[in-house]
Formats: structure tokens, sequence, C-alpha cells
């Protein structure tokens, strides 16, 4: 009985290996999409549940004003808690980004997931100005990670992996599962993408889509009614606004990183830093009598696209917004880098002959190009969320912000595969913070 027993498995790890030599494409599909479908599932999910908490956050604390004078003892608590008991995983995005280009570091922390859900939810809370699609990332990395060992995956499955995370908290947050795809794919190395994430990046970032859709979470539908035909004139002004685009997004990573380097090189108890940020902000508030520029500016991103807003509402922001996160409060750059772009565009439209809500839709997507360096993944997320019919303008405006930041990220992880222009060659591989 166990000669045919011997022979039988013999015969069918032959058929195996013979099929996967002929079809090796599907035998990669299979397990990736099994992969996908395990990020996907845990990945929508916490993001539904975060964007149901950051909701939640945000209507009390603009139900109950008085709160925000706390934000400095938030911030203070935040800090504490990062200093204390998440050291390794204060790094953030950079962290992800780092383990994609060294794949043999240590498993990203699960604690990462927690902790930074916990930090932005307090952050919003009290009236930080912060993003989400920091959480979203590094509480898909760190959910994802988990399962190298598990499946026992090669240091280059790993980076598909992380890749994927990236891929599906971005489009999960977001609803916009082709543009989290893409940033997965684009943002970890300038110039360069890995195909063979392709795959992966794409299943997991729509099946994230649809598990939070399916828990009944609302995305924010921006509109634009009018997108005049593009002929050279139209051409030459999205270049214009392009440029002013990449300017804006240079001149935020800039002070981002500046402004870290004051407040650690001033500050050496850590804890400290958000409890001075959050004392600036919550002054900066009372006085100014207005909490249009903390939290995620969702309404003021929407008035963008309904009328034409001052000049000074993006200036603003970007100092909210540099304050808060430099200090060391949590959540993301991309949802602010929103608001700077729709209110820039929009006020744009004094000296621009184009509609405002084009001309914010077009910063919307293109000074969040010019800082993450992701014009591919911009461009289509302009197309997802305000039709197919200003893809043209979008992605001029994308482009042009992206050549137009110069050697500048948000990310300082972030390596450059490819320089923007051949006077740069020689920053080839490196990262930005070494730039």
């Amino acid at each position: 009985m166990s000669q045919p027993s011997g022979n039988l498995k013999r015969k069918t790890k032959i058929q195996i290996l013979f099929f996967s030599r002929k079809y090796p494409a599907l035998l990669y599909v299979t397990k990736w999409f099994s992969i996908s479908m395990i990020v996907g599932l845990l990945v929508g999910t916490a993001s539904a549940g975060f964007l149901e908490s950051l909701s939640w956050a945000t209507n009390f604390r603009e139900k109950h004003l008085w709160i925000i004078a706390f934000l400095p003892l938030a911030g203070l608590a935040v800090g504490m808690l990062y200093y204390y008991f998440g050291k390794d995983a204060e790094g953030g995005n950079n962290i992800l980004l780092e383990t994609i280009h060294q794949p043999d570091k240590e498993r990203i922390p699960f604690k990462m997931a927690p902790f930074v859900y916990l930090g932005t939810i307090v952050t919003h809370f009290f009236g930080g100005s912060a993003g989400r699609e920091g959480t979203a990332l590094q509480m898909a990395g760190a959910i994802s990670d988990q399962f190298t060992r598990l499946l026992r995956l090669s240091q280059n499955e790993r980076k598909i992996l992380i890749i994927s995370a990236i891929a599906a908290g971005f489009g999960s947050v977001f609803g916009t599962p082709l543009a989290g795809a893409v940033f997965g794919l684009e943002v970890f190395l300038i110039g360069k993408i890995r195909y063979n994430a392709l795959f992966p990046a794409f299943a997991s970032a729509i099946l994230a889509d649809c598990v939070t859709k399916l828990w009944n979470v609302q995305h924010t539908h921006y509109h634009i009614d009018f997108v005049p035909k593009i002929d050279f004139l139209s051409f030459i002004y999205c270049i214009i606004a392009g440029i002013l685009f990449g300017v804006c997004a240079a001149t935020f990573s800039k002070m981002m990183h500046k402004t870290s380097f004051i407040f650690k090189s001033k500050i050496h108890y850590p804890p400290f830093r958000p409890l001075l940020g959050g004392v600036i902000v919550t002054l900066a508030v009372f006085v100014m009598g207005t909490t249009r520029y903390i939290g995620l500016g969702i309404p003021s991103i929407e008035e963008a696209f309904g009328k034409q807003l001052p000049l000074y509402d993006f200036a603003l922001k970007i100092l909210f917004t540099v304050v808060t996160l430099s200090a060391g409060f949590k959540g993301g750059e991309v949802t602010p880098l929103f608001f700077i772009g729709a209110t820039l565009g929009s006020a744009l439209s004094i000296v621009i002959p184009l509609p405002f809500a084009l001309l914010a839709g077009m910063g919307f997507v293109a000074v969040f190009a010019g800082a993450t360096n992701t014009p591919l993944a911009c461009t289509l997320m302009g197309i997802e969320l305000f039709g197919a019919e200003c893809g043209v303008y979008v992605a001029v405006a994308c482009v042009a912000a992206y050549l137009f930041s110069g050697n500048n990220s948000i990310y300082t992880k972030q390596k450059i595969g490819e320089a923007k222009n051949s006077r740069f060659d020689n920053l080839a591989d490196k990262n930005f913070e070494d730039v």
C-alpha cells in the first residue's frame, strides 16, 4: 500500500511542477489573489473603522469647541505614549518605505497600528491640523507584515506584500482604488515601478475599497461642473498652474523638514514638542476665532469647488499643518495637501482664466503629486474623483508640479530611482534624507 501511495505523491509533484512551468502566471495570480484577499479584508475593515472614528471625533470637536483648549495636553499624552512605548513605531510611513528598500529588516511592529490610530484620533479630536492617509498606510503595513513569517514569504515577496498594503490603505481610505494601486507602486522609488507587484497592488487596493464600502462608509464626492475643451492657451495655463502647484508642494516639504528639525534641536525631551505645538495651534485658533484651518478641512475643500476663495487660505493651512505634524502629532499630510492645493487652485482663478472648480481639482491632486513625487497616481486620482473629462488638465498639472517641486518630498526615505532630469543623475539611489 505504501509504494503506490508514494508513486502517487511523486506523480502529483511532477504534474504540479509541469503545470507551474507551463502556466506560471496562473499559479502566481492564484497565490497573490489569496494573499490580496486577506490584505483587502483586514485593511478595508481597519480603514472603515478608522474613517468612522475620525468622523465621530471631528463632529464632536465642532460641537464642543472648548475641547481645543486641551490640545497641548493631548499632544503631551501622544508624545509620552510614543516616547515610552512606541519608539520603534515612530518613523511612520518612512518605516514602510525603508522596509521595501531593505526587506531583511525586522518585522514592522504590530503596535504601530493601534498607536497611530489612537494618536490620529486624539489629534483630530482636540483640534490638530492633520490628515488620514499616514494612519491608513501605517495600519495597513503593520497588519499585513505580520503575515510575512506566517506565509513564509521571501524578501522579494515581502516587498510586494508591503507595496500591496500601501495600495490597499491608500485606495480604501480615499475611495480611489486605481490611484491607490499606482501610489503603492510609485511612491517608494521615484522613476521606476516594480511590475512584479502590479497584480497584487491592484487586487489589494480594489478588494480593500470594496470591503470599506461594504461597511457603508461614505467618501466625500467633489464635482467639477464645467470642463472647457483643451486648446493651446488652456494647455499653457495648465503648465503655469502646475508650476505654481509644484512650488507650493516644495515649500510645504521644506517647511515640514525645517520645522521638524527646529523642534528636535531646541526641545530635547520629545513629549514636550507636541505640547508646545499644541499651545501654538490652540492660541492661533482662539486668536483668529475660526476652526477653518484645523482637522481635515473637508468643508473648505468642498467650498473651493463652489466659489473663488481668498489667496491666504492655502498659506494658513500650510502653517497650521506644519506646526501640528512637525511637533509630533499623528495623522498624515495628504488631506491637508488636498486642502492647500484646492484652495490655491480656486484662488488662482483670479489670474488664470480657467474655471475655479477645475483649477481647484487640478490643485487638489497636483500639490499632492509634487509633495510625494507620484504624478501617475495623482493623475488617476483626479480622474477617479472628478471624471475622465478633466483628465488632460489634471495630468498636465500633476506632471508640471512633479517636475517643478524639485528634489523634495514629504517622505525622507523615498528613494530616487531615476532623476527628474539628467542634471541630477548623480542623485540616483539616494534617499531624500541624503539629498
